[in-house]
């Protein structure tokens, strides 16, 4: 994770605009997954608790499981923010992430459409805060989450 270090810059501008965001994790990150399933609607299936099938979005965002998921998605795009200076702290932990949604049968090319809704969710809450350079910001941060996270991926192919 240290070969795409974020500026000072970048890091400023990702930290003013979180704080923003985190004074209620748990309705941005509604936006941000009912962004995710407008999408990408293929992705409802994914998500069952103790084995209820979810038949619409609205469902699925109500059930107290899947908000206990979001807060759970929340926190670590906040401890990603955290430890800007530092991402390859969480690199263990984001590749165990990652193993995680594979056993569960998430695409790494699903998280295109997670970057798209996260970057969706920053504009809806910041506004004209949303500058092109918190965009970028986000972006490359969100790309080191990623990349961290598909090493999951690889693990898993190689001890197989």
């Amino acid at each position: 994770m240290e070969s795409g270090r974020l500026s000072s810059t970048e890091q400023a501008l990702i930290r003013e605009s979180w704080q923003k965001v985190s004074s209620n994790l748990l309705q941005h990150g509604i936006i941000l997954f009912t962004r995710l399933f407008d999408l990408d609607p293929d992705l409802l299936p994914l998500f069952q608790y103790n084995c209820r099938q979810f038949s619409s979005p609205q469902e699925c965002l109500s059930s107290p499981e899947f908000l206990d998921h979001i807060r759970k998605v929340m926190l670590v795009i906040d401890a990603a923010v955290t430890h800007l200076e530092n991402l390859s702290s969480l690199e263990e932990y984001l590749a165990n992430l990652g193993k995680k949604h594979q056993t569960v049968g998430v695409k790494v090319d699903s998280f295109s459409a997670v970057g798209e809704s996260l970057l969706f969710m920053l504009e809806k809450c910041l506004g004209t805060a949303f500058s092109p350079d918190v965009r970028e910001a986000w972006t490359r941060l969100y790309g080191a989450v990623v990349k961290a996270m598909s090493r999951g991926w690889d693990a898993r192919k190689e001890g197989e």
